[in-house]
């Protein structure tokens, strides 16, 4: 199979691309990596030695491609599904990049910082930085609710990148900070996100890892059984 995604499961940003591959319905081989295991993460580091993941893997093209964004946009340039990600027009396109980007540096990027600090050691943990994470959720749920007042979709009226960074981002943030009794525009938003089949796959290929979430007991009840 020419596609290898080394991924966690549980990871969000390991979501994002889940979904986008989902949505186009892209054969691939998927490769946990569990980084307490060397021999598991061995491959990942030798290809990409930053470590992180998600990572693709081409090797009819012989293309390594990190960064969920990157990803996203060479699975839609050369391994393209029934619907573009990434809007064919311009002015769409840049509009869903910057809320893919707004998903990942506003709502990703505080939500962990508030999760791996509830992992820290006594004595190491950071209040300020959570305090400063949980202020940014709050202006980017705003900032949110303002906008999807008249909108069914991040970028718009299609299904786009902006909406595969968004769904696994607030689907993680409801546990950490809920949005869902004051912002109803954004619970609508994330309603209509959860019902997306490829979400729905991702989420349940995750439940079985739901233990090692910081915040298990905060997932809403309705995403810890099969549907």
């Amino acid at each position: 199979m020419s596609l290898t995604l080394h991924f966690h499961p549980l990871a969000s940003y390991c979501h994002k691309v889940l979904i986008a591959l989902y949505e186009s319905r892209t054969a691939f081989e998927g490769r946990i990596v569990d980084f307490a295991d060397e021999a598991s993460s061995a491959e990942l580091f030798a290809l990409w030695p930053v470590g992180k993941i998600p990572l693709l893997r081409d090797t009819d093209r012989d293309r390594t491609v990190p960064e969920t964004s990157v990803i996203i946009e060479y699975l839609d340039r050369h391994h393209p599904g029934p619907a573009p990600l990434i809007p064919a027009d311009p002015e769409e396109a840049l509009e869903a990049r910057l809320w893919d980007r707004f998903y990942d540096l506003y709502v990703s990027t505080p939500m962990q910082k508030i999760v791996t600090d509830r992992i820290r050691p006594d004595g190491n943990r950071d209040p300020h930085g959570v305090a400063e994470a949980r202020a940014m959720l709050g202006t980017a749920y705003e900032m949110v609710e303002r906008r999807m007042g008249d909108r069914r979709w991040a970028a718009g009226a299609a299904f786009t990148m902006a909406d595969c960074a968004a769904a696994p981002a607030l689907f993680y943030a409801e546990a950490v900070l809920p949005f869902s009794g004051s912002h109803p525009n954004v619970a609508a938003y994330f309603d209509r996100l959860a019902e997306r089949p490829s979400f729905k796959r991702a989420l349940a290929e995750a439940r079985p890892h739901f233990h090692l979430f910081p915040y298990r007991e905060a997932i809403p009840a309705r995403f810890l059984e099969a549907q």
